[in-house]
């Protein structure tokens, strides 16, 4: 096992099944990648897709596209696990996007209105005045010719008649499928529980639906003998968050060198929960690096892939600070930060 760190980006374009190396980020496809790593080598994967929300890195892909690539990834991992290993995945359950095909919600906001005029109201002057046009029942009632027409027609309903109703699925089915079909089964999911919403913006639902501050985590096993060692974990730890369903951790404060970054303490638990020191963990997303620093800061191997330079070169810049002991770990919400920076680490 490799005790140091070496900088390296790996082009995978000429590499052979046995070339895939722990410690390493590789930039790459993952679909192209994982059926290099040497099977039954991978104790913990863990990682967060992308979610199909038009970010830079994804903006181009369609729906189908992404369900594709969820799908392939989430199968090609039975070979790679090594039995009684997890795979996790970190998501929002909902996904949202643009559909002809269904109703449009009929929503009549009126709490958002600015003139108190109803619909009753305008249809009981109009009948009282049936000759009048739009424009003069407007100025009859002292609003708008828009306002007219929204009450009378339904137009200031959501979605209404000027966009394509959004369509909300949820995700957790499809990960299950796609891990059903390839031998690998629902073990356990978590909640993590984020920041709420007006904690980082001013903004609020202005229909009945809430705002999303939870992501989930599914955890699939393939089968085999998994080592169950509560020792892991301290007894405050185990009361705290090893048996806890919800996860109450604050969300990075700022994605200022990625768009998509979760909390190191998120995979850090996962580590601590499901490995041994020195075991293998994969994040085939790898983003900024956080699962591969977790992984160094827990003692344990990684192996990390992304498609784009830029997050195979923060990663690497990430894995560098970790060895040097320049991380802070966010912990749970309301408790403060554990300063990483002069600790002893495993690989040092």
């Amino acid at each position: 096992m490799s005790v140091g760190y070496v900088h390296m980006v790996v082009n995978v374009s000429n590499l052979s099944l046995d070339e895939i190396d722990a410690n390493r980020i590789y930039c790459g496809d993952a679909r192209d990648l994982l059926p290099k790593i040497r099977p039954n080598s991978i104790s913990l994967s863990v990682w967060s897709p992308p979610y199909h929300v038009g970010k830079e890195y994804e903006k181009e892909m369609t729906y189908e596209e992404w369900a594709g690539l969820l799908s392939d990834v989430v199968g090609l991992h039975f070979d790679i696990l090594k039995p009684g290993g997890f795979l996790a995945i970190n998501i929002a359950d909902i996904l949202c996007f643009k559909d002809e095909s269904i109703p449009r919600i009929m929503a009549n906001n009126v709490s958002r209105r600015k003139v108190s005029v109803t619909r009753d109201e305008i249809l009981e002057v109009w009948s009282r005045n049936a000759s009048y046009s739009r424009s003069q029942i407007a100025d009859l009632m002292g609003c708008s010719e828009q306002t007219i027409d929204r009450r009378v027609n339904g137009n200031n309903v959501r979605g209404g008649k000027i966009s394509p109703q959004t369509r909300v699925k949820l995700v957790g089915e499809m990960l299950e499928n796609a891990a059903y079909k390839n031998s690998l089964y629902l073990y356990d999911r978590r909640i993590w529980a984020k920041d709420p919403a007006w904690e980082n913006s001013r903004w609020h639902t202005i229909s009945y639906r809430s705002i999303d501050e939870f992501e989930y985590i599914y955890i699939f096993w393939k089968p085999g003998i998994t080592t169950v060692d509560r020792s892991r974990l301290s007894k405050e730890e185990w009361i705290n968050w090893g048996s806890r369903a919800v996860w109450n951790i604050a969300s990075v404060r700022a994605n200022d060198n990625h768009e998509s970054k979760f909390p190191i303490e998120l995979p850090r638990r996962l580590i601590r929960l499901f490995t041994e020191p020195w075991d293998i963990v994969l994040d085939c997303f790898i983003g900024s690096g956080t699962s591969a620093v977790a992984a160094i800061i827990e003692g344990r191997n990684y192996i990390g892939i992304d498609k784009e330079q830029k997050s195979v070169q923060l990663s690497n810049q990430a894995c560098r600070d970790a060895f040097s002991n320049k991380v802070t770990i966010e912990t749970d919400r309301g408790r403060d930060e554990e300063d990483y920076t002069g600790q002893t680490s495993m690989w040092a």
